[in-house]
């Protein structure tokens, strides 16, 4: 193969058999459910980098069926988004996902810098209570269960909920272990149509792991919790911030 060949057909590993298609990717009934919790604001601080602002000592833990993905195929994912500020903007900031399918891993790691991992989430309804669990392995890491579609949430505010921006940490190394790329990555949900949204009575357990610290924002109340499904497309990125040159000096 001819540098020139490497040049046009390089998008991303494998070179021969890449690990996803070039986008966009558009979601046809994905569906979360979000548990909305207080945790511990200096727990928060410990994780959250600058320059982006905790609005408050908040998590959603969301768990979210992806049956009908673009390029990514089937999956279940989950994981924890912590309300920020950015430039006097509201947003949120995704702290850890642990997700069933390696394409969408390596893709999101490679092109937003989602901080996904491999574990095993699962998403479904028992009877009348929808159920999401997180094993990391064979341990339990995280169990969440919400009434199944009690009440119907107002389309119009969960619309414009998912409408806001979400930033991520992109950490992509050099060959001798040192930083390459880092960066504070923006993106939106694009083309969102909102099909059902729910709320009801929630509870939320997060369990020690070594490798799957989800427990390290710990639950103290838990304030809501949310139940959607809805079409849409997730938008590519920009950089807002690069550790390695902003600031530098």
């Amino acid at each position: 193969m001819k540098i020139a060949d490497v040049r046009r057909t390089a998008y991303s590993m494998p070179l021969v058999s890449p690990s996803y298609p070039p986008g966009p990717y558009r979601f046809i009934d994905r569906e979360y459910m979000i548990i909305t919790y207080r945790t511990d604001p200096a727990a928060l601080a410990k994780v959250v980098p600058e320059p982006l602002e905790v609005t408050a000592p908040i998590v959603k833990y969301e768990f979210i069926r992806m049956p009908d993905s673009t390029g990514f195929g089937d999956y279940t994912e989950t994981g924890q988004v912590i309300p920020v500020r950015f430039n006097g903007v509201e947003g949120g900031y995704t702290h850890s996902m642990y997700l069933d399918d390696e394409s969408p891993i390596a893709g999101g790691r490679e092109l937003w810098g989602f901080p996904k991992k491999f574990a095993n989430p699962k998403m479904k309804v028992e009877t009348d209570t929808l159920v999401g669990t997180l094993h990391y392995g064979s341990v339990l890491c995280a169990s969440a269960t919400m009434g199944y579609k009690h009440v119907a949430a107002d389309k119009e505010k969960v619309l414009a909920s998912l409408l806001t921006p979400t930033f991520l940490l992109k950490i992509i190394p050099h060959v001798d272990a040192t930083p390459r790329i880092c960066e504070l990555v923006r993106y939106y949900l694009e083309d969102v149509t909102v099909k059902e949204c729910w709320t009801g009575p929630g509870a939320l357990g997060l369990f020690p792991h070594a490798l799957c610290r989800v427990s390290e924002l710990p639950v103290l109340e838990v304030l809501s919790a949310a139940h959607i499904k809805a079409d849409l497309t997730l938008g590519l990125g920009e950089v807002v911030y690069d550790y390695l040159k902003d600031g530098a000096a």
